[in-house]
């Protein structure tokens, strides 16, 4: 455990932030899910709205140093295929 103030107050922040991060990422799967059984459904009008709702959210992440940049273009790319099927 830190004994100095500064060290203190960081691990607040840090344990903030990770929460923070953790419920973007939490956020994207979720709509990454919820576009994948569209998808499988055959729910085509659904799941393009689905799908430019996660690429705004994963461009979001991007902006917010959530994701990396390659990441979430991967994460797009694969979307993408997947609907293409």
């Amino acid at each position: 455990m830190a004994n100095i103030k500064s060290a203190k107050k960081r691990i607040k922040v840090i344990d903030r932030q990770s929460l923070e991060n953790k419920s973007c990422k939490t956020r994207i799967a979720t709509y990454v899910k919820k576009y994948k059984v569209a998808v499988d459904n055959g729910e085509k009008e659904v799941a393009a709205n689905l799908l430019s709702e996660t690429f705004s959210m994963i461009d979001s992440a991007v902006s917010k140093g959530v994701l990396q940049k390659a990441t979430a273009n991967r994460k797009k790319a694969r979307l993408s295929v997947y609907g293409n099927k």
